[in-house]
């Protein structure tokens, strides 16, 4: 079950809607949060049903050793509690690591060793990278004595509260369960209901009416690269992945914060107009934050140390992005993928600590292209089909060779058999660049006609194209 789906849209949303607001005018405060949690529990069971009972026996035992730390500040526990952490963070790992990297792990050895160990081929559960993070995060500062004993349904909530529940954005236990615990959000705000709308739609339009038909048309092309490949074929497909990846993940946080304000629960911001920075270290800034917050809370801050020479900066941002490759996929081209990443954030630091930092354009212009190309190795099938396509890429020797007219009447030919992809490409390339974030069109929002008419157009043509549904793509991780 997905957003942009009737199921949903007609189906689950309204019935989860209509009973927890009817339970919360009658007062009846606690059913009303049974009722939020049964139903996101029912939710993740229809993404994967053959893991929701690890997923429930996850939470579970993640709150008992949580509540556990909590009662265990006094310093005489500091042995115990660090030993009942360390088992509850690599539990998640274990857990992690078994369904996401097992095959990998295996297909590895036997690489190396000449065995022949058996693929399991486990299917992943939904949102596993996403909720294991929030767990972790809620053991450390657990041991940190960060948290508190929360109520029981406030922590369900917290986890597994439907909106972020599969692809975030990644929340943290302090700025969700005050939100549940507060008595003044189980009242009906209709003024969140129609920001809600607002954003919802904001975010279904990015969905359904940009990443949907560029990444179908791309992923076509990366599914069988072959070894012919055109430089402009690698370039277009190539920047319709980067703008298909972004306006995915940023329409589903858009869905998601606009759902979250139909309870009157804030959800973090996820993305800052990405596209619009002048070195990667503010790329990361901007993308996919609530990532970057936990890998930089969590990583980052326990690996570097000021002034220790093996621990400073450069180490702890190449660890950090060591760790957001490992977490993104099973496989080595996201292990690179990450390294890649990190070293540009490092070229980015170290360009503005020394003062040598590019004119804007010209460092906005690198950025770009460097974004392009990282998403290459990052959605490629294998590293032969990569370096197909990079070797493509920069095959200006090909292009001698074919001469001006051969190559101008090449490119008139593909741009005409791709071009309502490539205004779609461009339309992307235009918001990123130049129109008003989410977050900026949230802060000017008013329940006025203008805003009725434009969000009431957008629900309706997205509307008519829900019978061509088309999964999230972090949904694979």
């Amino acid at each position: 079950m997905i957003f942009s789906s009737y199921e949903f849209v007609l189906g689950f949303f309204p019935v989860v809607f209509a009973v927890y607001w009817i339970l919360n005018r009658f007062r009846y405060y606690h059913l009303s949060k049974i009722w939020m949690a049964v139903a996101s529990f029912y939710f993740y069971a229809q993404g994967s049903p053959d893991f929701f009972v690890f997923f429930l026996g996850s939470v579970t035992a993640n709150y008992v050793v949580g509540t556990t730390l909590c009662k265990m500040q006094e310093d005489s526990y500091l042995a115990q509690r660090r030993i009942l952490m360390a088992v509850g963070v690599l539990a998640n790992v274990a857990l992690l690591g078994y369904y996401k990297y097992y095959d990998f792990f295996i297909e590895n050895v036997n690489t190396l060793t000449g065995l022949d160990f058996a693929m399991k081929n486990i299917a992943l559960p939904i949102g596993i990278s996403f909720f294991t993070f929030q767990l972790i995060a809620f053991l450390v500062d657990s041991y940190r004595g960060l948290t508190k004993e929360y109520n029981v349904l406030d922590y369900l909530l917290f986890i597994t509260f439907f909106p972020q529940l599969i692809v975030g954005p990644i929340v943290h236990h302090k700025e969700m369960t005050v939100q549940f615990e507060d008595e003044g959000n189980m009242r009906l705000n209709y003024k969140n209901i129609a920001l809600g709308i607002f954003i919802f739609a904001i975010g279904l339009g990015k969905k359904m009416l940009l990443a949907d038909p560029l990444n179908n048309n791309a992923a076509e092309f990366y599914g069988a690269v072959g070894d012919q490949v055109t430089m402009w074929q690698a370039w277009f497909y190539t920047l319709e992945y980067s703008i298909s990846y972004y306006f995915d993940l940023s329409g589903y946080t858009d869905m998601a914060i606009g759902l979250g304000l139909f309870f009157n629960i804030r959800l973090p911001e996820n993305f800052n107009a990405p596209f619009r920075s002048r070195n990667f270290k503010e790329y990361w800034q901007r993308q996919h934050m609530t990532l970057s917050r936990f890998l930089g809370g969590y990583v980052f801050k326990n690996v570097f140390r000021k002034g220790c020479k093996w621990r400073n900066y450069y180490v702890a941002t190449m660890a950090t992005f060591l760790v957001s490759g490992i977490w993104h996929g099973a496989g080595w081209n996201f292990i690179i993928w990450g390294i890649m990443n990190g070293v540009l954030v490092c070229i980015s630091a170290y360009l503005a600590y020394h003062k040598k930092e590019p004119p804007f354009l010209v460092g906005w212009f690198f950025t770009f292209i460097f974004i392009v190309l990282t998403r290459v190795i990052f959605v490629a099938v294998d590293m032969h089909d990569t370096m197909v396509v990079y070797k493509a890429m920069f095959d200006v020797k090909s292009l001698m060779e074919m001469g001006w007219a051969q190559v101008s009447s090449a490119c008139l030919a593909f741009g005409y058999e791709n071009y309502q992809l490539m205004l779609i490409s461009l339309a992307g390339l235009l918001i990123c660049w130049f129109a008003p974030t989410t977050r900026h069109m949230a802060d000017r929002f008013k329940p006025d006609v203008k805003h009725f008419i434009f969000t009431a157009v957008l629900l309706a043509v997205c509307f008519a194209r829900m019978n061509q549904v088309v999964e999230f793509l972090y949904f694979q991780f």
